[in-house]
């Protein structure tokens, strides 16, 4: 009995010993670009699927108050991450925040120029005299007046009339005759649903060069911190199980948020699903050293500059 209770207290001593004390997971921060939303299902999905936890990563995702915030957060570094636009990047890198695109969540635009569907504007040249509506000036400017130029417009043709947010009420109202800004995925299903429908003049295919709409930003001066590649691999892993099993990441999206089971995001999941980023971690060079170009050529930026002020490829 006595030799048996020693090779009990042996076998425990070895157990023991080979667990090793409980590691604790490293937090990390990551702060969205905007309301938890269908754009942000990556996310949420690697979340719900522990892929976040099997990195040893406790990520917290936060929606911001003002969404202006996050990446002025991240350059202060006062959050780890933030979800944020590559058209803004390239401005807030140019007036000397400390930024690097990491990762890319949404791989193509959103953004589009929006008319009704059932109104007087039938092709870009009719907005000539009309009054086109924005939520935000800047790199908008430069979408908006590059696409009217190859339809012999100019800005000084049309009126620009700043609606906040409002960007579809305004236009179903009358207020406006068209809307930049509009997210294709969201206000032409919104307008849909309430029986007024739109159509879109994509930017992409008038004249303005492809990128991404929703990215990871990084403080430029911490990119080699091992969070961030652990964060990235966990990321793809959310985006590969959501193209296989859609249906199932629609379920963990709304375990977390209930509030947004409804008509139009059930459509805007719909619709963002092919424009995921399948590769987060990837970088197309010529992709950002083209549209960097595009915002110099437009006077927004004083020069181009390399791409790797802007962007990496984190091992």
């Amino acid at each position: 009995m006595f030799l048996r209770s020693i090779k009990v207290a042996c076998v425990a001593v070895v157990i023991a010993a080979v667990a090793g004390p409980a590691i604790a997971a490293e937090k990390l921060t990551v702060m969205l670009d905007w309301f938890v939303n269908p754009d942000h299902a990556p996310l949420f999905v690697a979340q719900e699927r522990g892929y976040f936890a099997d990195r040893g990563l406790e990520v917290d995702l936060i929606a911001p108050s003002d969404p202006n915030d996050p990446p002025k957060l991240v350059a202060a570094g006062k959050i780890d991450l933030a979800i944020s636009y590559q058209p803004q990047l390239h401005l807030q890198v140019a007036e000397g925040l400390p930024l690097k695109r990491i990762g890319t969540l949404v791989a193509t635009p959103l953004n589009s120029l929006v008319v009704l569907a059932d109104g007087p504007i039938k092709t870009i040249a009719d907005l000539k005299g009309r009054k086109i509506g924005f939520s935000v000036g800047g790199v908008e400017d430069a979408l908006l007046g590059t696409m009217l130029k190859r339809h012999g417009v100019s800005l000084d043709d049309i009126e620009m009339v700043n609606v906040n947010f409002s960007l579809s009420p305004a236009l179903i109202a009358g207020q406006v005759d068209a809307v930049i800004g509009a997210y294709r995925n969201f206000e032409l299903n919104q307008m849909d649903i309430v029986d007024r429908p739109g159509r879109a003049f994509f930017v992409e295919e008038e004249g303005v060069p492809a990128y991404d709409e929703l990215i990871v930003v990084a403080n430029s001066n911490r990119l080699d911190d091992k969070r961030l590649v652990k964060f990235l691999w966990a990321l793809e892993a959310g985006v590969q199980y959501l193209v296989n099993w859609p249906d199932k990441s629609w379920d963990l999206f709304l375990k977390g948020n209930p509030e947004l089971d409804d008509e139009l995001n059930r459509r805007a999941w719909r619709d963002t699903l092919p424009r995921f980023a399948l590769r987060p971690a990837a970088l197309d060079n010529g992709r950002y050293a083209r549209f960097a170009a595009f915002l110099a050529d437009n006077g927004l930026i004083k020069t181009a500059g390399p791409v790797s002020d802007y962007a990496v490829a984190l091992d």
